[in-house]
């Protein structure tokens, strides 16, 4: 069976007539899109936009990866199974041991994976559940300006007001410390943690877990630096809770390596990971734990949707094709210095700030308003980016990995005018 576009006119309209309020991106981007590769998407009038949203850091190796997509296609003809549940199937096993070959022996890493339902923050609500099962104790510090999902467990833990409230029932179990940097270069905030917590007047309970993102993505790009997060790690272990990283936007080689942390010398107790795991935008998410921390019930914490086979197939593909050996790595690291000497230079211009790490970039613009006026002029010529931060106030860049060197200096060119068109300057041609 064909799906006719002709007994279907594609209208706008009938997103506005059926579909929730609650939609957003389209809010920033109104038109309609048909089809993307690599680093562009295109809509519906043929119009290309090079893409510096990537599905929100869905999308680290491009839209319609060939390789991935060939994968997929050849498993989907074979009447490969597409929906087991838990069960053992080939492709789930295909993806576990190709996991377990490129990603967690080369690091020396021992985990436990857990198959959570297909979106970050049911990999989030695992961890949370897990630790508190683990240590019996409730509380959960997590830190301002934190994102970690918006399902009640895991919107506590998140710090963005605007979604909070629409909670609509108080949110408990987690108490907010200051993240690196909160007060100032002179405040050590993990310090400060660490008094409260020794204090049995501190008012903070014993905790299960610290949750923690090496560069918080939704909430302005801020990186945390390897003394900081090691200090969290040993204030974790001091009091008895367990350290999990939320690596669900800067993981899967967005900042370097195929984890945030990488290089840090951090031995989180469970990560959690999703968005571009798959590969290729398929929902896929999982949590990993220590192996002694696997102290789960079968069935404890499941979901009709936690063994998703096709992304098992794409993931598996993705893991032979960027993850195998260090090029690909090396290739991002290269990248991730060109972004960051392009964003210095206007940073420098308009005396602004760099934001975050690896190919997880912005520049803080000092109001949410100028950061939006940028990203429409950027939509208006062509390129596709969003804002990040307490007040949207950062203009972020999460370019696919595998963007062409010229169609990411393309995009830069683009933003940098836009830059210009809002600052009042000119952008001075090189030498």
């Amino acid at each position: 069976m064909t799906i006719s576009k002709t007994n279907r006119p594609a209208s706008i309209a009938t997103f506005e007539r059926v579909e929730s309020q609650v939609r957003s991106y389209s809010r920033s981007f109104p038109k309609m899109f048909d089809k993307a590769v690599g680093a562009t998407i295109y809509d519906i009038e043929g119009r290309a936009y090079t893409d510096f949203l990537a599905g929100c850091s869905t999308l680290n190796y491009g839209h319609n990866d060939p390789d991935l997509k060939a994968a997929l296609v050849d498993y989907i003809s074979a009447d490969g199974i597409a929906h087991g549940l838990d069960m053992f199937t080939d492709a789930k096993e295909g993806f576990l041991s190709t996991f377990d070959r490129l990603i967690l022996k080369p690091r020396k890493m021992d985990y436990r994976v857990q198959m959570t339902g297909p979106t970050g923050a049911n990999a989030v609500e695992a961890a949370m559940k897990l630790a508190r099962k683990v240590t019996g104790r409730n509380t959960i510090i997590a830190f301002t300006n934190g994102f970690h999902g918006v399902t009640l467990g895991a919107l506590a833990a998140t710090g963005n007001g605007k979604h909070r409230g629409g909670a609509g029932t108080p949110l408990s179990g987690v108490t907010r410390a200051a993240f690196d940097g909160y007060y100032g270069p002179d405040i050590d905030t993990a310090q400060l943690l660490d008094r409260q917590l020794s204090d049995p007047s501190g008012g903070i309970d014993a905790p299960a877990a610290i949750l923690v993102e090496t560069v918080q993505g939704e909430g302005g790009l801020n990186a945390a630096s390897a003394p900081w997060l090691r200090k969290i790690e040993a204030i974790a272990r001091k009091h008895g809770a367990l350290f999990i990283i939320d690596d669900i936007q800067a993981g899967c080689g967005r900042t370097g390596g195929f984890f945030s942390f990488e290089g840090m010398g951090l031995s989180p107790d469970i990560i959690t990971l999703a968005k571009s795991l798959s590969g290729m935008g398929l929902p896929m998410a999982v949590t990993l734990m220590r192996p002694q921390y696997d102290v789960w019930k079968p069935a404890e914490h499941n979901g009709t949707f936690r063994g998703n086979n096709h992304a098992f197939v794409t993931a598996q593909a993705a893991l032979e094709k960027f993850w195998a050996d260090d090029a690909f790595e090396r290739e991002v690291a290269a990248k991730a210095d060109d972004l960051g000497s392009r964003l210095q230079a206007i940073a420098d211009r308009y005396d602004l700030t760099v934001m975050g790490r690896g190919m997880m970039r912005g520049l803080k613009v000092g109001t949410g308003q100028l950061a939006a006026s940028i990203c429409r002029t950027c939509f208006a010529n062509g390129l596709i980016i969003e804002t990040s931060g307490s007040h949207d106030e950062v203009v972020k860049i999460l370019a696919p990995l595998t963007i062409s060197n010229k169609q990411l200096n393309d995009g830069l060119d683009i933003l940098e005018d836009a830059f210009d068109a809002a600052l009042g300057a000119h952008r001075i041609a090189a030498e």
